[in-house]
């Protein structure tokens, strides 16, 4: 997060190591998870592809052949599809968890201390003119004019996640 005082950074550095804690728990659990199946489906999928290659290479007709190829390429599509499909699942599981996750911190004592950092934070941004309004998922909404700031436990979690080196990796596979 740009543009935050030194300060705020420090104060909001609990947060982001607790959120970060979890969200790297569950991205690691998650892209092993996907890693595993990833490999199945590769694996499965090169066996199938394996055997039409064959198959079309005991016609040994040219029309043959080129069915091998079509079917191949066909396989090797929907496998890249399935792949995409489940880390396209996980992803959005590991979201749907951290963001229960973060919205846990509402019962933690130091929560109002987090509040008002917060508060804070928005009246350093977006000056002292700022509405502040609780979320109803946690944190806070911040707006100044025609400008918003949305700093809810759901929101910032998101933005923790994604700047995880790990989850990026998962995500650009």
């Amino acid at each position: 997060m740009n543009g935050l005082t030194p300060v705020s950074e420090a104060a909001l550095a609990p947060v982001r190591q607790t959120l970060r804690a979890s969200a790297e728990s569950q991205v690691a659990e998650f892209r092993n998870g996907a890693l595993q199946e990833v490999s199945a489906i590769l694996a499965s999928a090169q066996a199938e592809a394996a055997q039409i290659v064959t198959d079309a290479a005991a016609a040994g007709a040219a029309s043959a052949r080129t069915e091998a190829a079509l079917r191949s390429s066909r396989v090797r599509r929907e496998a890249h599809e399935l792949v995409l499909a489940r880390q396209s699942s996980v992803i959005e599981e590991l979201r749907h968890q951290l963001a229960g996750t973060a919205s846990k911190l509402q019962s933690d004592p130091r929560y109002p201390e987090l509040l008002a950092r917060l508060r804070e934070n928005c009246q350093d941004l977006l000056g002292p003119e700022v509405s502040v309004s609780s979320s109803s998922d946690g944190g806070i909404i911040a707006v100044a004019g025609s400008r918003r700031l949305d700093l809810s436990l759901p929101v910032l979690a998101e933005m923790t996640l994604d700047s995880l080196p790990e989850a990026r990796e998962l995500w650009n596979r």
